[in-house]
């Protein structure tokens, strides 16, 4: 995976490091320099090496850019500023664009899979200029993760209880701190975890698991970092947002992109979602509100008060209210994919993508 080659359909990613004035980023990249940009951004516990599954299926006429985030993979680990939602890496991801010449000119055309789709959404309300498309790949609610009840993005609670660096599993983090990259099958594995919540399913035999592994196990850990702080809470599950950390970005007390149906100018949506996730879903069994109702964590209050967030719903609502609006949006329904589309239906996605790039009048 350290060659860069422009034959069609056999792009391959390498890698560079690229100096702005906010800090050092590791990008994957791929075909020619004066190829259609198109900006690939990765979700949590992966890096922009995930994307050369997609990246192989991609036409000599693209110019794929792939960072790493702040604490993901060879990029410089800074602190991440949890009260700013992603804006800490959206103005990363800026800065790198910027240093390109590729700002203000609605060319860039966009792809964020999961947390990486909420980094595209927090951008867009930023400099929705610089966007050509923006393409959601099972994509984090408008609302965030965790905590909220309803279609309109209602907290639970008013600490926002239930989301934030709180519903990380601290088995798992510490075996991320620890690189454990064995394949004992345990739940608590990042193999495990990877494989059975966002790996290649049935497309397993045409991945490189090794190198996914290792690339997970870059994540930096701790309060600055993954997952963050958690405070204390009288609220189930007794655990709140801190203020550091890439979970609590996502928590709704400090992300929210619903305001993305107010845009002036609205870059067209492309919403691939898989019918088999169990991250992110009406019921995703990683929402601690689910796995109250299946009482596998006790002291749930019901349903009255912290329901199963509705993820799915809340997208498709904001994305109605987008197209109401003006905006140009296509939903792409693939009922046998889970989390991991980018890893388990390449092609597909790769297609998709280029659909929407072409449909903007760019090949």
């Amino acid at each position: 995976m350290n060659s860069e080659t422009t034959t069609s359909g056999q792009l391959h990613l390498s890698q560079r490091t690229v100096r702005t004035p906010r800090l050092t980023t590791n990008i994957w990249v791929a075909g020619p320099e004066d190829g259609t940009p198109l900006l690939l951004v990765h979700g949590n516990m992966s890096t922009g090496g995930f994307w050369e599954y997609v990246a192989k299926e991609l036409p000599d006429s693209v110019r794929v850019i792939a960072p790493d985030l702040r604490g993901f993979g060879a990029t410089d680990p800074l602190p991440v500023d949890a009260t700013r939602g992603l804006g800490d890496m959206v103005d990363d991801v800026r800065s790198l664009l910027e240093q390109r010449g590729l700002t203000g000119q609605q060319r860039v055309h966009t792809v964020g899979w999961s947390l990486g789709a909420g980094v595209l959404q927090q951008y867009a309300l930023a400099y929705p200029d610089d966007l050509a498309t923006m393409t959601w790949v099972a994509p984090v609610s408008p609302y965030g993760y965790g905590g909220t009840k309803d279609t309109a993005g209602t907290w639970c609670h008013d600490d926002a209880a239930g989301s934030g660096a709180g519903i990380a599993n601290p088995a798992v983090v510490q075996r991320l701190a620890d690189k454990d990259a064995s394949a004992d099958g345990t739940q608590t594995s990042p193999r495990h975890v990877m494989v059975s919540l966002y790996g290649p399913g049935q497309n397993a035999a045409n991945v490189d698991e090794e190198f996914l592994v290792q690339q997970l196990l870059t994540t930096v850990t701790g309060v600055d970092n993954y997952p963050g702080d958690a405070l204390e809470s009288p609220n189930w599950p007794m655990a709140a947002p801190g203020t550091k950390g890439v979970l609590n970005t996502i928590s709704p007390k400090y992300f929210n992109t619903s305001a993305l149906v107010g845009l002036g100018r609205k870059p067209p949506i492309t919403w691939v979602h898989g019918g088999c996730d169990q991250v992110i879903g009406d019921q995703a069994l990683l929402d601690l509100a689910t796995l109250g109702m299946l009482e596998v964590i006790p002291g749930w209050p019901g349903e009255q008060v912290m329901p199963p967030q509705p993820m799915e719903s809340q997208t498709r609502a904001v994305l109605e209210a987008y197209a109401d609006g003006g905006g140009a949006v296509l939903e792409v329904a693939m009922p046998d994919a889970a989390h991991g589309i980018p890893l388990s239906h390449p092609g597909q996605l790769a297609q998709h993508i280029l659909v929407t790039v072409h449909q903007a009048g760019q090949a």
